[in-house]
């Protein structure tokens, strides 16, 4: 497997080690990628998260994957759009940050995140695309060690995930081309 790829694909059948719950600071579950992958790891998993009492935008926690075939969630609060003035980049690079930090110390080496903070929560895709692609290169000590997999939105569902040639991601790619690669 490439250290990093772009695809479009369920994430909640990720065959990752870990994969990445876009979540509301709750961390109780809620809609699009952060309800699918409550949905389809179990209730279980809606008790572990409980125990963290929430987490703050930008940071991280982890799980146990319960049903899921990934063994580990990595949790993350995106923040919500406001329209680029209340440090969105900052935070959204933060979640990208933390997951990776997080599953370095605990030696996870494959992780698939969901497009952070693209859907309800209404940061626009492109600019996400953008944002998310730098704060993984820019964590390529921590990055050389896992498989990383974006997952783009928009093959129709939430978390459906393969590269489209009409997704954001595509041009924001363009610019990572020696680690991007089209599955067919």
């Amino acid at each position: 497997m490439d250290r990093f790829a772009i695809v479009v694909g369920d994430i909640t059948e990720s065959d990752a080690e870990a994969i990445v719950n876009a979540a509301n600071e709750s961390l109780l579950g809620g809609s699009g990628v952060d309800g699918a992958i409550h949905r389809a790891a179990g209730p279980e998993l809606l008790s572990e998260c409980r125990t963290f009492h929430g987490c703050p935008t930008g940071e991280a926690r982890l799980t146990k994957g319960y049903r899921l075939k990934a063994s580990y969630v990595l949790h993350t609060p995106g923040p919500i759009w406001r329209g680029g003035q209340s440090d969105e980049a900052e935070k959204l690079a933060s979640c990208y940050r933390s997951c990776l930090q997080l599953a370095a110390e605990n030696g996870i080496v494959s992780v698939d995140f969901p497009c952070i903070s693209t859907g309800v929560f209404g940061y626009p895709a492109v600019q996400a695309a953008t944002v998310s692609l730098r704060a993984i290169m820019s964590t390529t000590s921590l990055a050389t060690a896992a498989a990383i997999t974006i997952c783009s939105v928009w093959a129709g569902f939430c978390c459906a995930m393969r590269m489209a040639r009409s997704s954001p991601f595509a041009s924001a790619a363009t610019n990572f081309a020696p680690l991007y690669r089209r599955r067919a």
